[in-house]
């Protein structure tokens, strides 16, 4: 359990060096595990309307006020991993398994290029299939087809040589969520053929080859505790990733995990808050989870630090398959049919949508390709 003390009552005196804490993040100061394990211990839900406005007076310093529009293509939920977690996991029987063929994602991205969007992002489970020469194929297609567009992919872990052959054919940016920087938490997320020694070294690759390259975690996650948050903040403050991917633990009725309770909206708002005033420069999406979690979980996030929003472009029938977790949503909050209540969400939070490349702004596009 995480942030067990977050509802309690605290004393004015621990209120002020909890807010010193947040003051000494918000002016660029490096913390240690046992740092962060305190905050985490004493950090109180009154303090977090002070927190939130930080991270957004941070994000605005750095981005200004767009909130960057990507376009989702779930190509593929056939996975060859088991993590306890998803409900794409290669054991679970009752998912109706699916894959785009080449053809199909190439005229999805260029259908929505017509419509705006200058980055698309390709997200799956570790289908086999997609072969670093299919991949490339797609790329250097629609890069071809949409002069000037970004290319997200995250479809997990890879060699060194094949994340080398992507980003020669031009893919912009990579996702790859390191889940727990915890050893021991990680493996009781995964099974014993996954290792987190395997993720980081995917991770290091990632950005030692150039991609914008982006982690992240499940805040609520099962057996989860302080101890571990505090090495995940530990990693993200060492690792600057240019994009962090973070969103509520949310379960699977049809995983090993399907009892566990969902994350906690006010526990992700703080940690997307957090993550900003550690990583300043960062992309952070407000992920569907967080929407599917609380009906006003968008327009919470991008008031919490965040500057992302991915626009679901899948077939409908494709992104009832793509069921990573119970109640996603799928329809209504995260699709193109609903970019008008979208807009909305990104208004009220006194923000404007942006469908430029939204590059992080310390890197620039890959000119391969």
């Amino acid at each position: 359990m995480i942030l067990k003390n977050f509802n309690n009552e605290i004393s004015q005196d621990l209120k002020i060096k909890v807010l010193d804490f947040i003051n000494d993040l918000d002016m660029g100061h490096k913390k240690n595990y046992d740092d962060f394990l305190w905050f985490l211990n004493n950090i109180n839900y009154q303090l977090l309307p002070i927190i939130q406005e930080k991270a957004c007076l941070t994000r605005n310093k750095i981005y200004g006020n767009s909130v960057f529009i990507r376009g989702l293509i779930e190509i593929s939920n056939y996975c060859q991993r088991n993590c306890f977690y998803c409900g794409i996991r290669k054991s679970n029987d009752k998912v109706v398994r699916y894959r785009y063929s080449q053809d199909q994602i190439i005229s999805i991205a260029t259908q929505a290029y017509q419509n705006g969007y200058h980055t698309i992002v390709m997200q799956g489970g570790e289908d086999l299939y997609y072969t670093d020469d299919i991949l490339k194929d797609i790329i250097v297609k629609i890069k071809e087809l949409c002069p000037g567009i970004a290319i997200t992919l995250s479809l997990g872990e890879k060699n060194k040589d094949s994340y080398q052959n992507l980003f020669d054919c031009g893919v912009d940016r990579y996702l790859l969520r390191h889940e727990s920087a915890s050893n021991n938490h990680y493996q009781k997320l995964h099974p014993v053929d996954m290792s987190l020694a395997n993720r980081m070294n995917c991770l290091h690759n990632l950005k030692a080859i150039g991609y914008q390259a982006g982690a992240g975690l499940m805040i609520g996650s099962p057996f989860q505790t302080n101890e571990d948050l505090a090495t995940d903040l530990l990693f993200l403050q060492n690792f600057q990733p240019a994009m962090i991917g973070m969103g509520p633990y949310m379960s699977h009725v049809d995983t090993p995990f399907k009892n566990q309770p969902n994350g906690t909206l006010d526990h992700i708002l703080l940690l997307y808050s957090i993550a900003r005033l550690i990583c300043p420069k960062a992309l952070i999406p407000s992920t569907t989870a967080t929407s599917s979690l609380d009906k006003l979980g968008r327009l919470k996030a991008l008031q919490s630090g965040c500057n992302v929003i991915m626009i679901n472009l899948s077939d409908l029938d494709k992104r009832q398959s793509y069921t990573l977790y119970n109640n996603k949503s799928y329809l209504g909050d995260e699709s193109h049919e609903y970019l008008k209540l979208i807009k909305s969400d990104i208004m009220k939070a006194g923000m404007i949508i942006d469908f430029s490349v939204g590059h992080n702004i310390e890197m620039k596009g890959n000119n391969n390709g």
